[in-house]
């Protein structure tokens, strides 16, 4: 029974006393005003109660505003709609002309409340007790569409969202760490015997410029070929045949010997008696091994500068998702370090091998650095948008019907039927998927709802599937009769 029989029910009750009271000489009872009050305003075609507007199960007989401030709905008597079908005889008369409509349709058969293939074209119960389930006209269309009942469709609490043109904002993160830029390092090294006389105040994590002296060095190989490209450019006789001392400037060259000091030896035609060895690019100190007085043999690293102002992120991007990345392509980093801060830089290198362990790929971000916020072998997390550069169509996520091998989706057709349409889909991102076929931009899609609208329709194509199953079977049993029964 629903709730407006209920009322009707409490009302007449109502009535009834208020006219006892009356007889008996008493004051009449105020609920024999109000019972009166409805039943005028029902014969006025006025609001005989009021809902919430939003759907709840709230109701009011007289006007009332939700928390919100917003009005409650009114229902007139011929607009009171049961949706309940068991409860629709025992409504009050005033639905009769929802009765009168829902009567128009023509009922075809009843079926099996269990699936099965079992149909009667009469009002009947199984073997459990439940009544069959009644169909009408254009709710067994071959089209495979489902019609529902504004009641049920009200308590499934169905919703429909038109497909739109959209860009699909798809991120692949992938964690790694900060590494130094190969091409930014340099290592000062001796290429020959040589002695460190004096080594500037200037440590491992310390901020040197380019040309800033570093240590002073006393080698007897540089001293030699010093000595000789000076003597090559004061004698005339020498220079003639070899213009300029070029061997032995090349010697010196050859010894990594700055060209500060060899422009210096140039000016002053004078072999210094330590070599002043500079700083030969901006950059912090990663490593300092020399000492004062230390004897260093050729090849030692005595210093190990790098250039932080550019740096590396290598990150393992899974396998799945190495298709829809390439060279060039923005990615904005974060640092743990930093929260709330992006660092942009762009995939320069994507190595050509997949970690079998891991099943990822090792792809490198350059990032501009130019504060020095980010250190080596910091941990960050990129996000590498590989969303649609255009708008695509789209729906919501969730209103697909994914089976694996097959997606569909619910079209609303209006007026409680909804057709299930099978579709193509593209890249997912920010709760939406892409369409590539099967619907048109503006179709209704349902979003919620659709597991039980696709448990009524997968139903309804079961009990077809029987019922066709079941007269097909019994057309042969009455072949085989027929070809057993001839003389």
């Amino acid at each position: 029974m629903n709730r407006l029989a209920l009322a009707g029910v409490a009302a007449a009750i109502v009535a009834a006393a208020g006219v006892v009271y009356l007889g008996r000489g008493l004051p009449p009872w105020p609920g024999a005003n109000l019972a009166a009050s409805a039943a005028q305003a029902a014969e006025a075609g006025a609001p005989i109660y009021f809902r919430d507007p939003d759907g709840k199960p709230s109701y009011s007989l007289t006007p009332k505003k939700t928390p919100d401030g917003r009005d409650y709905q009114p229902v007139a008597a011929g607009a009171d709609l049961s949706f309940d079908e068991a409860d629709a005889p025992m409504a009050m008369p005033a639905d009769n002309n929802a009765t009168a409509a829902k009567g128009e349709r023509k009922l075809k058969y009843y079926r099996n409340p269990m699936g099965l293939p079992d149909t009667s074209p009469v009002p009947k119960k199984d073997s459990m007790g439940m009544d069959y389930i009644a169909v009408y006209d254009g709710e067994d269309s071959d089209d495979g569409s489902i019609t529902l009942s504004p009641g049920k469709i009200q308590r499934t609490g169905v919703k429909s969202e038109a497909a739109e043109m959209r860009r699909i904002r798809t991120l692949v993160r992938a964690p790694g760490t900060i590494q130094l830029d190969e091409r930014r390092v340099s290592v000062i090294a001796m290429r020959a015997e040589s002695y460190v006389q004096k080594v500037a105040d200037i440590t491992t994590g310390s901020r040197v410029t380019k040309g800033q002296p570093l240590m002073e060095i006393y080698s007897p190989a540089v001293s030699s070929a010093a000595a000789e490209y000076v003597a090559t450019m004061t004698s005339k006789a020498i220079a003639n045949i070899e213009p300029y001392g070029r061997g032995s400037k090349q010697r010196l060259t050859n010894l990594d010997v700055p060209e500060t000091v060899i422009a210096e030896m140039e000016k002053s035609h004078t072999v210094p008696l330590a070599i002043q060895w500079l700083s030969p690019r901006d950059g912090i100190v990663l490593q300092r091994a020399a000492i004062e007085g230390m004897r260093a043999q050729p090849g030692d690293v005595l210093f190990r500068i790098a250039d932080v102002s550019v740096v590396w992120a290598l990150v393992d991007v899974a396998e799945r998702d190495l298709g829809n990345i390439v060279v060039g392509q923005k990615v904005a980093v974060r640092a743990r370090s930093y929260p709330g801060r992006a660092f942009m830089g762009q995939i320069s290198v994507i190595y050509p091998q997949v970690n079998k362990d891991t099943r990822t790929a090792r792809v490198r971000i350059e990032l501009q650095n130019a504060d020095l916020a980010l250190l080596p072998d910091m941990y960050v997390d990129a996000e590498i948008d590989i969303g649609s550069a255009a708008p695509v169509l789209t729906v919501a996520e969730n209103s697909i019907l994914d089976t694996g091998s097959r997606q569909t989706v619910l079209i609303d057709r209006g007026k409680g039927r909804f057709e299930p349409r099978e579709v193509k889909l593209g890249r997912r991102g920010d709760g939406y998927v892409e369409i590539r076929d099967g619907i048109a931009e503006g179709d209704a899609v349902v979003t919620s709802a659709t597991f039980l609208i696709d448990a009524e329709s997968n139903l309804k194509a079961a009990i077809k599937g029987f019922a066709e199953a079941g007269a097909a079977r019994a057309a042969t049993a009455d072949g085989q009769m027929t070809e057993g029964g001839r003389p």
